[in-house]
Parts: structure tokens; sequence; C-alpha cells
């Protein structure tokens, strides 16, 4: 019983919050999330990467080890990926970021922190970081088929990575003053990136309800396979094997199409609109089992 209690603990604030979000998209059609996009972008997303990697214990080796692991099972999202999309001759290129660019920051981070308290916050940063910079890199060089840098040297989250590893890998103590910034820039943009969420659910449209389905199933049930595959041949265990797990069973993140609304023809951003919405509808089901298991296995 009392992991049934620690699992509501976990999902209902998650849950709740995207709740009030699509409550707040269907009042209002026409509800702006800019505001939230560009806050996260900016602020909220390197404050968090800062906060989450240097204020919870987590050391520069278990950062640097979960940062190797996290490559290969993305990479064995990329595999995955080119195989569905293959059989079904979508463009590989385009339609591929979903595949293998989980939402492990928005729905991830969150979720880990309320698992596993600073430590699984910490690890699931360390899995969330090379996401992020996957976002700004591989994904417009996928979605646009060319390489800018400009993009790279504009991103504050890739600034915010690099000196939280920096001071992680000369064990550094963070300011106070610092600290206490990120924080409340972090945690406030949790919150409204989960509305956002919920209000992008409203406003995203399903225009292949069969393609999608197949596609999600990649991502949200082949995706934790792949997940609990690693965990055994590396022989994990713990908290971070768990968060491990979590991040894992994450949906295809939003984030994947603001980015292909860039770069993308239309029609590619419509497949893309529509994995992220059934894949995350389905992450409804299958978050909570992966918690679960999580939980019961992984302490």
């Amino acid at each position: 019983m009392e992991i049934y209690i620690k699992l509501f603990e976990v999902l209902f604030p998650v849950f709740f919050i995207v709740g009030i979000g699509y409550y707040l998209g269907k009042k209002d059609p026409n509800f702006d999330t800019t505001f939230i996009t560009n806050y996260s972008a900016n602020f909220g997303a390197p404050a968090l990467f800062i906060f989450a990697i240097t204020s919870s214990g987590v050391t520069y080796s278990v950062f640097s080890e979960y940062f190797i692991y996290s490559i290969i099972i993305l990479s064995c999202f990329v595999v995955t990926g080119i195989i569905f999309l293959y059989f079904m001759k979508k463009d590989i290129s385009r339609e591929l970021p979903p595949f293998f660019l989980p939402n492990t920051g928005n729905m991830g981070i969150p979720i880990c922190l309320f698992a596993y308290g600073n430590f699984g916050m910490g690890v699931a940063a360390a899995i969330s970081s090379l996401v992020v910079l996957l976002h700004f890199t591989a994904n417009i060089f996928l979605a646009s088929k060319k390489f800018d840098i400009k993009i790279i040297l504009k991103s504050p989250s890739s600034y915010a990575v690099i000196i939280a590893v920096g001071f992680l890998y000369f064990d550094m103590e963070m300011p106070k003053l610092v600290l206490n910034t990120v924080m409340l820039l972090g945690y406030a943009m949790i919150v409204m990136i989960l509305m956002s969420l919920g209000v992008s659910l409203t406003q995203l449209k399903v225009f292949s309800l069969k393609s999608s389905l197949i596609s999600s199933v990649g991502r949200v049930i082949i995706g934790p396979i792949i997940g609990f595959l690693v965990i055994k041949i590396f022989n994990l265990s713990g908290y971070a094997a768990g968060v491990l797990l979590i991040q894992s069973s994450m949906p295809s993140a939003i984030l994947c199409y603001l980015i292909a609304s860039m770069y993308s023809p239309k029609d590619i951003v419509d497949n893309i609109s529509s994995m992220i919405v059934v894949s995350t509808v389905m992450s409804l089901i299958t978050i909570p089992i992966i918690v679960f298991i999580a939980l019961k296995y992984f302490p």
C-alpha cells in the first residue's frame, strides 16, 4: 500500500498542473504560451540545470556516468526511430527527432524530483542536459537539413550546462546567492512549462491517428524497454537506475514541434504535432506503470 501512496504523491502534482493548463487552453483557445516558451528557453531551463546539477549532491563521476548511459540510450532511440520511419515510408531525417528526444525536461525532471528527491533531480538533469544540447544541434540539423553553429552559440542552456559541469568537475560550491536565484527561476519554469504542456494538448492537432499511434509506440513503449535493457546490461541499481528508466519512458518533447515549425515543411510539422499529442496522451497511462516499477525495484 505504501508504494501506491508514493506513486500518487509523485504523479498527482505533475498531472494536476498539466490539467490546469489543459483547462486554461480549453477555456481560451487563443491562450498564448509565447511568454512561457521564451522564459523557459532563456532563463528557466538554464537556471534549472544549474540548480539541479550543483545542488543535488550528485558527484561529477555519477553525472558523467549517466551522461554516457544517456548517449547509449538515445543512440538506441535513433535506431528505433529509423526502423519505424523506414517501414512507415516517412521522412527519416525530419521526423526522427520525436523518436530520440523525449520530454525529459518538462515532465521528466519534476517526476524524478518527486520520486527520488534532489539526488533523482540531479541524475535527471544529467540526462536532460544531453537532450537539450541535441535539440539545438541534431534536431535543428535534421529539421532544416543544414547545420548552424550560431544556434548553439545563442543557446543559454548550453552555457548553463557547461558552467554547472565545471563546478562539479572542480568540486566547487555554487554561491548561495546564485543557488537561491536559480532555484526560484527553475521551479517557476517547472510550474509554467507543465501548464504550457496542458495548453499545448488543446492546441496541437492529430492529423493521422493510425500513423501517430504506431510512432508513439516507438517512443513510450519501446523507450522504457530500451532503458530497462541498458540497466540490466550495465547492472545498474538504486535511484539512478530508476531515474534512467523514468526518463526513457517520457513522450516526445514539445520542442521538437517548435523547431520543426521553424525549419520543416507543413506536412512534416503536422506529423510531428500528431506524434507529440498521441505519445503524451499514451504516457498518461504508461508513465504511472513505469514509475511504479522504478519505485518498487530501484528504490
